[in-house]
């Protein structure tokens, strides 16, 4: 790390250097065991330099083609993306949806090299950008990276029915649906199109030789998705439901929200049973015929499943699965990054406080310090020790001078403005007004990535103009669109109001997911968050005396300031609030290994039961309303083993359903 700083600092301090001076003036090349050793360490040292981002440029002398110089090229060094304020500032936000300690280099890197190009953010509209969270794994970056490059991969994958298994792959896309991480591409081994969940690779994919398959030119992740449900079976249905409940199927229906009967559009008949067991609280299938009576006899075997007490001798017997370890350690390109990063934003504010940094680059102080400790040690070796950086850090205010080539933007690669496209997808849903400046990132960060070889599919959400372009054929869906863009204006709005004043507060209209009916409540908006494929706001609630954090999609009303609020009255269905005490355990079918993934199951077990696979799930305190959707969704894939009072929370919302279906 202190090498690959020094020749960065020695070759950027001065016009260019010869090769030969500078193998003199670099201790670890002059100390080297023999020229052939000082020779490949260079060659590793030019990689990593070039890979970060610095522009090196290797030149012959005219006069002596022997001698070779080399320089940072000045032209090349100024800001890798021409970025607005506004435009500086999504990006910086959505770089934060990313964990960056869980996943791999490239998200890891993309925060330090957009602290590197010395721009600020807008305060206002960062506060008002929601905080993102898009599932980090360490696996993104080499999936990222050979969709880029155009190879194959191999991991070991862990597919719903059973054990572990090599795979070789050609990846196409490598991208997020609803939250998660899918690859797509060709599977060499079974000579077809197959997607993985990237949750379920347990091995850090290794290069396997070039790919072979053409790669499709057009690859949509949702609709390769949505084809793995589909069937000929297909048919438009009619439901009934509670007014302002099954949001997301109104959504589909682009039916009102209190409309009591409404019909979806063509599906097929497994996504439709799935859509419609995972909302049946609050609603009645009424067509087609057949479909129902199918839907009452899931719902009785589930209540079946569920009544008496669970037999747990399997799972006693189960043997636990070993959590897979893949490599997380930050190589040394994510560090210098960070380092170069800290002395170029610290230069270009003169001083920051070492609280300010350590948050804007997601580190500790401890951290931090260490860093400053690397930069007061490394410099111009071409002048002597005498011309090191200067780094100071006491009393909690940070200042770095002579380190002028370390104030140079960084340039983003391919990988990772791929990885700060997905942040981007986060950000996108409760983006609000902000959503041309995140466009128009989103096409600047694109101008990156078509520069490569082959473009990956950009791991992101379909634009605003996509979303209207689809939706003009049916101007009901319309609707919907419009509710979620006025209630994203007000929060907006109340975000940038002054804190106390009467434009900082929204009355609204909630539809919780726990219990029936909707509530009235007068509150005050804090922030945005988005967790997967969900938007949430935090505020501080009236009705609740408190903090809490409400759905942006349950938001289905904004009312008049002076509005009474109200608790919603008491239905027929329970009341699904809080979290399960204590632990659960399930038992998962293949089909519904989704739900420990979901839930972040603490622990699991595989077993085999009648010649097929079982896995048995620990999950810790689940959200109720959530859990018991779960298993519903499952279809009897999934059974709950404890508690016994969620399994009887299951048999009385299950049997409610089936008696509705069953008239």
């Amino acid at each position: 790390m202190e090498r690959l700083l020094n020749v960065i600092m020695t070759i950027g301090s001065r016009r260019r250097i010869d090769r030969a001076k500078l193998f003199r003036v670099i201790p670890d090349y002059a100390d080297a065991v023999s020229d052939q050793a000082a020779e490949r360490m260079f060659e590793r040292d030019k990689a990593s330099i070039i890979e970060l981002g610095l522009p090196l440029v290797a030149e012959r002398d005219l006069l002596d083609e022997n001698t070779v110089y080399y320089r940072i090229d000045a032209a090349r060094s100024g800001a890798v993306l021409e970025l607005t304020t506004e435009e500086y500032t999504v990006l910086l936000a959505a770089s934060r949806a990313w964990d960056t300690a869980a996943a791999g280099g490239a998200a890891r890197r993309v925060r330090a090299k957009l602290l590197s190009l010395g721009h600020d953010a807008d305060p206002d509209l960062l506060r008002r950008t929601p905080r993102g969270a898009v599932e980090s794994l360490p696996v993104l970056t080499p999936l990222l990276q050979a969709v880029v490059s155009g190879n194959g991969v191999r991991f070991m994958y862990r597919g719903t029915h059973g054990a572990p298994s090599e795979r070789r792959v050609e990846p196409w896309v490598v991208g997020v649906h609803d939250g998660h991480w899918y690859l797509h591409g060709w599977d060499r081994d079974r000579e077809a199109p197959r997607v993985f969940r990237a949750s379920r690779i347990e091995s850090f994919p290794a290069e396997a030789g070039s790919a072979d398959q053409p790669r499709p030119e057009q690859i949509d992740l949702t609709e390769v998705l949505e084809r793995m449900l589909d069937s000929d079976d297909r048919d438009s249905a009619v439901l009934r439901a509670a007014p302002f409940k099954a949001l997301s199927l109104r959504d589909r229906a682009g039916a009102s929200l209190e409309a009591q009967t409404f019909r979806l559009p063509d599906l097929p008949r497994p996504a439709v049973r799935r859509l419609l067991l995972s909302d049946i609280r609050w609603l009645e299938l009424l067509e087609p015929t057949g479909w129902r009576e199918e839907l009452a006899e899931v719902l009785t075997t589930i209540a079946a499943m569920h009544e008496g007490e669970a037999d747990l001798s399997s799972r006693d017997r189960a043997e636990t699965r070993p959590r897979a370890r893949i490599r997380v350690t930050p190589q040394s390109g994510d560090h210098l990054s960070r380092l170069i990063s800290v002395a170029s934003y610290v230069m270009s504010r003169d001083e920051v406080q070492l609280a300010e940094l350590s948050e804007a680059l997601g580190v500790s102080e401890k951290q931090l310090i260490s860093d400053l400790q690397v930069l007061f040690v490394c410099g111009d070796m071409g002048t002597g020790w005498e011309d090191l950086i200067e780094a100071e850090w006491e009393h909690g205010t940070v200042r770095v001078r002579n380190a002028e080539p370390l104030r140079r933007a960084l340039n983003l690669s391919s990988v990772e403005s791929t990885a700060l496209l997905a942040g981007l997808a986060a950000l996108e849903p409760a983006a609000g007004q902000a959503a041309d400046v995140v466009e128009s990132a989103r096409t600047k960060l694109l101008a990156v990535v078509e520069g490569t070889a082959e473009r990956p599919e950009p791991p992101a959400a379909p634009t605003r103009t996509e979303i209207t372009a689809a939706t003009t054929a049916d101007e009901r869906a319309a609707r919907t669109a419009d509710r979620a863009e006025q209630v994203l204006t007000a929060v907006h709005a109340a975000l940038r109001a002054e804190p106390g004043s009467a434009e900082a507060r929204l009355t609204i209209r909630y539809s919780s997911v726990d219990r029936p009916g909707t509530s009235v409540r007068r509150i005050r908006p804090l922030r945005i968050e988005t967790v997967g494929a969900r938007s949430y706001l935090l505020a501080h609630c009236e009705l609740a005396e408190g903090e809490r954090r409400f759905r942006l999609d349950r938001i289905v009303e904004l009312l008049p300031a002076g509005t009474s609020m109200s608790r919603p009255e008491p239905g027929d269905q329970p009341v699904l609030a809080g979290r399960v005490e204590g632990e659960v355990w399930l038992r998962l079918a293949p089909a519904a290994h989704w739900i420990a993934e979901s839930f972040d199951a603490v622990e699991l077990r595989d077993a085999v039961e009648d010649g097929a696979g079982a896995t048995y799930a620990r999950l810790v305190h689940p959200v109720l309303a959530p859990m018991v959707d779960a298993v519903l969704e499952s279809a009897g894939a999934a059974e709950v083993l404890t508690p016994e009072t969620l399994r009887n929370t299951i048999v009385t919302v299950a049997h409610g359903g089936a008696v509705r279906h069953a008239q």
